[in-house]
């Protein structure tokens, strides 16, 4: 009877261990899924802190030049210099963001390439010459396109496409913020300098700010690729991405893009104006609006991404600026309906550059997404320096009537670019 007891006391006390042992191994696990959870958060509120950053300089130069230039005896027509050398910086570093990322891991490019900003805003604000902004100019490009490479590719692996296109919402917000800053600064009498220095400081409290977050990095939210952590995987470079089959098509889009949109912004003003017959300081207001609907739409296009899929997205986008382009060929010249035409060129604008990004990953695997997104970055800037000045000269020997054409060429060859490269990998895609 006693052993019967024992025996009986001996397997309620196993019971009770293996139970108490279930019940704190779910309750680990939870907290180790909220944790985790709570560390995704928090590093992707960092990298849309560090978008808003990449922003922020953007419309510093354009809206302080004409002061600038005075103060520091250049003509006018010197500022193409500045943004030329930016240009060539960040071309240089998107090429080089492969290798780099896959050397240092793309939470240390980053943090580095926002110091590298930093110093070069800080240097901006103490510039006593052209000449010394020029210099400058190089570390801001530099840094520029690393942020972007490097951040563009991780979301694109790591998170979903809404993210994809808050993140490029977060860079029109703070490219709308920052000539705000700057004009405050030189309302107050401060001076231009201190618009640059104030920026400068922002960058420099994010730089810090992404050396303490770099732990966060090592966790990925999502399960990725085993390409992009093998040690043994070399850079891809240039000549390496051009023979993958479609890479040529994705980058032409990227150029297409570029084109569209920043010869849009560049002379939609000049094209109101000259064709609508709108007052300067209207159109210049119209031409800010256009801004505002590529960002409107990237925060909008964050949730239709929910519903509809990358290359979805991509066509919507294409035939809403193709839309806007023909409502500019009207033979009627209104301002208001010229107005509404460039409102929807921007809102195809907002899903398409983003969208493209998002989908290289599934395209062409997260082993090679980050040689692609660097070069993409790099045609990307390559389309955004070469074709408004481009247009401009075309214009000046015919007329600024042929913008809406130009905007539908461009157009029409991104689609057929775009269906071109999902035929050629329809086959690797899940898309």
């Amino acid at each position: 009877m006693g052993t019967s007891l024992i025996i009986e006391q001996i397997s309620k006390n196993r019971i009770f261990s293996l139970r108490k042992k279930i019940i704190m191994g779910c309750r680990c696990r939870n907290w180790r899924t909220l944790f985790g959870g709570a560390m995704t958060n928090l590093l992707l509120a960092v990298i849309y802190l560090a978008f808003i950053s990449l922003g922020l300089p953007d419309g510093l130069l354009g809206s302080a030049w004409p002061t600038m230039s005075g103060d520091l005896h250049a003509p006018l027509s010197r500022a193409g210099g500045i943004s030329m050398t930016i240009s060539a910086g960040t071309i240089i570093s998107a090429l080089l963001s492969d290798r780099l990322t896959l050397r240092f891991g793309a939470g240390r490019v980053t943090a580095f390439s926002v110091a590298l900003t930093a110093a070069a805003l800080m240097g901006f604000s103490f510039a006593p010459n052209y000449w010394v902004l020029i210099v400058c100019a190089i570390p801001y490009g530099l840094g520029a396109g690393g942020v972007d490479a490097a951040l563009n590719n991780y979301v694109a692996i790591h998170y979903t496409s809404r993210h994809m296109s808050w993140l490029h919402c977060m860079w029109g917000l703070g490219a709308l913020i920052g000539p705000y800053m700057m004009s405050y600064a030189m309302a107050s009498r401060h001076g231009w300098q201190w618009g640059y220095r104030s920026v400068g400081v922002i960058q420099l409290v994010l730089t810090a700010v992404l050396i303490f977050s770099l732990p966060l990095w090592k966790r990925r939210p999502a399960a990725a690729d085993a390409g992009t952590q093998a040690t043994d995987r070399k850079p891809i470079g240039l000549l390496g991405v051009l023979r993958i089959s479609g890479a040529t098509q994705i980058l032409i889009m990227f150029f297409c893009y570029c084109a569209i949109e920043q010869t849009a912004m560049l002379w939609a003003s000049s094209y109101m104006v000259g064709m609508d017959g709108m007052a300067e300081d209207v159109a210049a207001t119209f031409t800010s609006i256009f801004l505002i609907g590529i960002t409107v739409g990237r925060f909008a296009n964050g949730f239709l991404t929910m519903r509809f899929s990358d290359p979805a997205m991509i066509r919507i986008g294409t035939m809403t600026i193709g839309l806007g382009a023909l409502l500019l060929l009207v033979p009627v010249h209104n301002p208001a309906l010229s107005a509404v035409a460039f409102i929807l060129v921007g809102l195809g604008c907002a899903p398409v550059y983003p969208c493209i990004i998002h989908s290289t990953p599934t395209y062409f695997g997260a082993d090679k997404s980050q040689a692609i997104v660097g070069v993409q970055m790099a045609f990307a800037y390559v389309g955004t320096m070469l074709m408004p000045p481009l247009f401009g000269v075309i214009a000046q020997a015919t007329t600024i009537a042929v913008l809406p054409w130009c905007l539908l060429v461009f157009v029409a060859f991104m689609a057929a670019m775009h269906e071109w490269l999902r035929a050629l990998r329809r086959d690797d895609m899940a898309v």
